[in-house]
């Protein structure tokens, strides 16, 4: 993913001026909401809670909006909806892999915005199983590399939670990812923590096996694909198994 983290986080330092951060704002506000009503409203007994209300304020998601969000999810305030997950499979341009996670109260609007954005800007979708087999369920941290005047390395990283179930560190420049199994994200999070490293977000996520490199052709066609997905008000993530070198980064941030 590290094409794509590159890319969003050129993307995240021009979103303080952007109106998407509205957006973005909704999309973390359901996320909690919908990890409050699977998880309960404590986030000591709620790991999935928590690092989305981590996620939300790293974000400035305000807390006034964070706790009512709680509340709606946990039942104690009324006013929230009923969401359900979805995936979506196909490929993007080159053929990329992709995987569109939705999370939605509406599935035919879901069905419908993700088939017409794929299908006006060079994707399409594919059947349930034909795209998914190339990913597998990982844990992943994100860890800025500056924090606080202190520099974090990959040794640091690698230190801090190998024995917590850390399996790779990789670095995407300024900030790390930290990649274990799933069902070790909980325990590399909680690791980092007790070292003192800060983390930007630690949630399951869909890593490739392989990655395709792209063209600045090709990856200009892919980011305004993903653009106008992450537009979509019930899109939530985005996986995609390709790669791009820095200098073709810096290539389509020219364009």
């Amino acid at each position: 993913m590290s094409g794509h983290s590159k890319w969003a986080t050129t993307k995240h330092k021009k979103a303080a001026i952007d109106a998407k951060r509205g957006k973005m704002f909704a999309k973390l506000i359901k996320n909690i909401e919908v990890a409050a009503r699977m998880g309960g409203g404590d986030i000591s007994g709620n790991p999935t809670l928590y690092d989305a209300i981590q996620k939300a304020k790293k974000s400035s998601v305000p807390n006034d909006n964070i706790d009512r969000a709680v509340k709606r999810g946990s039942g104690a305030e009324t006013g929230g909806a009923e969401y359900s997950t979805i995936m979506y499979e196909g490929y993007g341009p080159a053929g990329v892999a992709m995987l569109i996670e939705c999370l939605t109260d509406n599935k035919n609007r879901a069905a419908m915005e993700v088939r017409t954005a794929m299908t006006r800007n060079g994707g399409s979708l594919a059947d349930p199983g034909s795209v998914s087999f190339l990913f597998n369920r990982k844990g992943v941290v994100v860890v800025p590399s500056e924090q606080e005047g202190r520099t974090i390395s990959e040794d640091d990283l690698l230190e801090a939670t190998l024995e917590a179930g850390a399996d790779d560190v990789n670095d995407l420049g300024e900030t790390f990812e930290v990649v274990s199994e799933s069902t070790d994200l909980v325990a590399v999070r909680t690791a980092l923590q007790a070292a003192g490293i800060d983390y930007d977000s630690a949630e399951a996520s869909f890593v490739p096996d392989n990655k395709i490199e792209l063209d600045a052709d090709s990856a200009g066609k892919l980011f305004r694909l993903i653009d106008v997905l992450e537009d979509l008000d019930d899109v939530q993530n985005l996986f995609a198994n390709y790669d791009v070198t820095d200098e073709v980064m810096a290539q389509v941030d020219a364009d």
